[in-house]
């Protein structure tokens, strides 16, 4: 998958599992992974951003598993950031479909 295009993709992946449910770092990656073929260096700075634009609260939680873990949890501003980033990717989707379905040898598009 073209790097440019799974960016913007992940972001909305993120914010979207997180607002499912508060999950650690190493949760995101294997949760988006069974999907998505990303590793932890791409995951690890969109939480960093995210957060730092305060779309995510972070809290730590000991583990039973091993060392300590930061949770994220997402915020009202988060959630509205979410619900406008789906509704952009859904036109997207929409329009590029459009595109797929009605180019089938002929380049009619109205």
């Amino acid at each position: 998958m073209n790097t440019q295009f799974r960016k913007g993709v992940l972001e909305i992946c993120v914010l979207a599992l997180i607002s499912k449910k508060d999950m650690y770092g190493y949760e995101i990656v294997q949760n988006i992974s069974k999907v998505i073929d990303v590793n932890e260096g791409t995951i690890y700075p969109i939480l960093r951003r995210l957060t730092k634009e305060e779309y995510f609260e972070t809290y730590i939680l000991e583990s039973s598993e091993g060392p300590a873990r930061k949770y994220y949890k997402i915020t009202e501003l988060g959630s509205q950031n979410l619900n406008k980033l789906m509704a952009e990717w859904k036109e997207f989707v929409k329009a590029v479909n459009v595109l797929i379905e009605n180019d089938k040898g002929g380049n009619d598009f109205e």
